[in-house]
Parts: structure tokens; sequence; C-alpha cells
């Protein structure tokens, strides 16, 4: 029990990587909480956004490693908010405050589809580079829930807990596996009803994503082969929305790859992100990219280009 917790990466990243507060609504009660790592003078990095039950430190391992690499990294914990415009509105205005134009945004399961979501409302002018869908879903009709969506926030919150870990792993699973469940319910504990609750309307009312608004954007689409709160068919609705998305699968790793398969996932990730090497959207210190790869990064663009221009 408690093994992440008490991990030295854990440790280090607490010690090493600062939380900060930033208000950006009229609403002083709505504060976004997040981690900001890495070298400042990226202007287009990547964004973290965790699942119902996650908060900003759920992705502290790809924080370290990421960072480690030159990326520079944001983890987000998102305020209260009810509906999807308003989580929408208060998301762009962090951006704006944040000074940037443009992202890459990671996205766990809601944090997905929140992801998607934004995406889609900025279309006319895009905030969202790329995506990078975990477990993730884009129609909240596959949960069953649309007709509760609205009474979330009477309930207590032992409720709304029973409600999300009734989506948590019960088979026997390895080591790695255990210690991620055992961090995201203690990740759980730590939220308080309104936040819980908040989150779960989010996840369950009546929404799905326009993918004809978002068909420019690069997407990833990364999910495990093995149990998960996922059902086959919302994974087949992902493949079927973005068709030409890179699928990026792993064997096994749960609800909570990026905790208990962080290796595998921050490859994926930086396979990702590779292909914004070189230009004004790279997630990347351009000092730590080769002149070898810019140039194999170039010429890959240039073909790129040029089959574009034979249609």
């Amino acid at each position: 029990m408690e093994e992440i917790r008490a991990s030295p990466d854990y440790n280090w990243f607490r010690s090493t990587v600062s939380l900060k507060k930033i208000i950006v609504d009229d609403d002083d009660s709505k504060v976004w909480s997040l981690y900001d790592a890495g070298p400042k003078v990226v202007r287009c990095p990547i964004i973290f956004l965790p699942p119902v039950s996650g908060t900003s430190d759920v992705f502290f391992q790809q924080i370290l490693a990421l960072t480690g690499w030159g990326y520079r990294v944001i983890s987000l914990q998102y305020p209260v908010y009810w509906d999807l415009l308003e989580f929408c509105d208060g998301f762009r205005k962090l951006l704006d405050h944040l000074q940037l134009d443009k992202v890459h945004i990671f996205g766990a399961s809601l944090g997905g589809f929140l992801a998607q979501k934004f995406a889609e409302y900025t279309h006319k002018s895009p905030r969202v580079q790329s995506l990078i869908l975990c477990n993730s879903f884009s129609d909240t009709s596959i949960f069953n829930q649309s007709w509760t969506a609205n009474s979330f926030w009477l309930m207590p919150a032992f409720m709304l807990k029973k409600i999300v870990l009734g989506n948590f792993a019960t088979g026997p699973v390895d080591v790695k596996m255990a210690d991620a469940i055992d961090f995201m319910v203690d990740r759980l504990e730590s939220l308080g009803q309104s936040e819980l609750a908040s989150r779960l309307t989010l996840n369950c009312q009546n929404s799905y994503v326009e993918p004809h608004k978002i068909k420019d954007i690069a997407v990833t689409i990364m999910d495990v082969f093995d149990q998960s709160a996922l059902s086959h068919e919302a994974k087949e609705e992902m493949y079927k929305l973005y068709p030409n998305a890179r699928r990026a699968h792993l064997k096994t790793g749960g609800n909570f790859p990026y905790l208990c398969r962080s290796a595998e996932v921050n490859l994926y990730i930086q396979i990702h992100l590779r292909q914004f090497h070189g230009t004004r959207y790279a997630a990347i210190d351009p000092a730590m990219v080769s002149a070898e790869e810019l140039e194999v990064q170039k010429s890959s663009l240039n073909g790129a280009r040029d089959s574009d221009e034979e249609k």
C-alpha cells in the first residue's frame, strides 16, 4: 500500500516541481492547480488532463521523464465546472493567462473527452495542435448515466466515490497495476464532493464529439488490451471517428497505464510529439534535438507536403 507515494521518484517530483494555483474566472472559488515544468522557451507544450479520479500529480512520471528529455510539460487539475462550455471557456482563459497560443493535449478518460470538446470549441480559432487520447471516449452515452447526470450534485461524497470505484479493475492484476490503483484510490479520496460531482456530471451529461470540426488535428489513440473501464464498443467508436489516427496499443496497463506502464506510455508520447520537431509547434527545446533528427524531420515534412500537392 502507498508504494507510489513513498517512491523516490514521487518524492523527488514533489520536492522539485512546485504546484501553482491560478484563477482566471470572475468566480474566485474556481482555482486551476498545475505543474508547469521544463523549458519556458517552449511555446507549444504538452498539457495533461486527468481522469475523473485524478489530480494533477498522477502524471508525475511523464513530467519527470519528458522534462528530462527537454520537453515542456503542464499537468492540470481543473476547478469545479458543471457544463462543458463553462470548462472550455475556463480552459481558453487559462491558456491566454499562460500566453500559450497552441498546445498538445494528453487526456486520460474524461480528460481525453474534455480535450476533444475543447478542440471542437476552438475549431474556428484553433488552440489545439494535437491530441493523445488515452483510454478515452467520444460519446458520453456509453455510460448510460445521462439520466442521473443532473442529480450528482445532490449525492454525498461517499456515494460518488463508490460510483467511480465501480469502474476500477477488480480481478487479479500485477504488482505495478495494484500500486497504480492504490495511488488513484488515494487521489480520489483527496477530492471533495463538488469536485467529484462536477466531474461525473461532465462525464455523463448528454454530449458527443463532432469529428468534422477537429479532422485536421493530429491524433494518437492510446489504449490497453486488458481490462479497463472502456468497453470494446467505445474503443471501436474512437477508431471510426479518427480513421487516420496513430494507434498506441499497450498489452496491459488497465485504467492507468501512465502510472503502471510509464516507460511505454512515455515512449509513445515521444513518438507522437516527434512529428512537430523543428516546427513552431515543437513541445521540446530545440537545443535538445540533434541536427540529424531535424534533417530527417524536414525531409519527411517536405515529403508529406509533396504528396498533399499531388493529391
